[in-house]
């Protein structure tokens, strides 16, 4: 593990990354003056010559990947229509959003129907290949309304992720980011895939990832995550945090300070330049305000007992959830106990009224 001290996008704002062994080489380098104005990059003067020539060129229209920017209930994403997956999925969530009766029992997988068929993918690609179906955006962001959750089932916010990495450390992330929203006011996230260059045994970098299913779905090496948590009654305060994650079964004992960078280094990897309006200067790192602690996973495995529970469609399948838990060792807390006890009256009321 190696500690990082660099200025965020070379604009004075000083960060604290742990960067662990899987990036050295890849993400930690020196600021220079080069890389610095690199992502202070300016728009070319507009000349109205090269514009009428430009016209002129593309007499049968510029190539096109589709639009820029496409939007939804509570989040905004870019898809890349030749892997299939997005680029990034932006969203903003406060407390209001992760409270109602939003459920994801009433949501499925689907195609995006603003994405042409010719460039979508589709839950077949899945089936069989090993990895889940990845949310950028979570559904569990958007309890506050059934569309807002169902749109987070478009397969267009969804990308080929490691079904233990979905499941664990993925997960408490997305559980910290929405814990955030107890102590800050306005929650944005940017989440998104990365394929890194790896170093092969010729000493040579390569770029090589796996595609999946008939549509060739690119399966990313990386995710990762950008946090930018505001107070609105404290003078627009933001904290910041990158994370690069990789894609594949993560240690329970791992937090997520493991895995800061730069927001620089997700900028030169993604080839996009994040949090353009934020004032860099002023903006404090989200790891030394917050701590970044994720949930404990004994804590996540509860949570999971508590989804079950919730779910259950049987008093058999309901005690088979229960007895699962204790036998694991887990210690159920007042809330779980309830949660069994009224998903277990509910369930016997309806099999009682089934048998007559």
């Amino acid at each position: 593990m190696q500690a990082v001290g660099r200025l965020l996008g070379g604009s004075g704002m000083l960060v604290g990354t742990t960067v662990t062994s899987f990036l050295i080489g890849y993400l930690v380098h020196p600021v220079t003056k080069e890389a610095t104005q690199s992502t202070r990059f300016e728009h070319p003067v507009f000349d109205p010559q090269k514009v009428a020539r430009g016209e002129q060129i593309l007499k049968y229209g510029a190539p096109d990947r589709g639009p820029e920017l496409r939007y939804y209930a509570n989040h905004v994403l870019s898809y890349d229509q030749a892997k299939k997956t997005p680029l990034w999925v932006a969203e903003h969530i406060t407390k209001d959003h992760l409270n109602g009766s939003a459920s994801r029992k009433d949501s499925k997988f689907r195609r995006d129907p603003s994405i042409p068929d010719f460039y979508s993918s589709y839950n077949s690609d899945y089936v069989g290949s090993g990895y889940s179906r990845g949310h950028m955006a979570p559904a569990g962001d958007n309890k506050y309304s059934q569309l807002a959750m169902n749109e987070t089932f478009y397969l267009s916010n969804i990308l080929p992720q490691d079904i233990n990495n979905n499941m664990v450390f993925w997960n408490r992330v997305e559980i910290y980011c929405r814990g955030l929203t107890e102590k800050f006011t306005d929650v944005y996230i940017i989440s998104g895939p990365l394929v890194i260059p790896q170093q092969d045994k010729d000493g040579n970098k390569y770029v090589k990832y796996q595609v999946i299913g008939n549509s060739n779905v690119a399966v990313p090496t990386h995710l990762f995550k950008i946090i930018a948590a505001e107070n609105a009654t404290q003078g627009q305060q933001v904290a910041v945090g990158a994370f690069v994650i990789p894609n594949e079964p993560i240690s329970s004992d791992r937090q997520l300070i493991e895995f800061q960078v730069n927001l620089e280094d997700v900028e030169k990897f993604s080839g996009f330049t994040f949090l353009k309006k934020l004032n860099r200067t002023e903006a404090k790192n989200l790891c030394d305000v917050d701590g970044c602690k994720l949930i404990p996973t004994d804590e996540l495995e509860l949570l999971t007992v508590g989804k079950k529970l919730a779910g259950a469609k049987s008093t058999n399948a309901l005690n088979k959830v229960w007895n699962d838990m204790n036998e694991k060792g887990l210690k159920p807390d007042q809330y779980l106990q309830d949660v069994f006890n009224k998903r277990k009256k509910e369930l016997q009321e309806k099999e009682e009224k089934g048998t007559k």
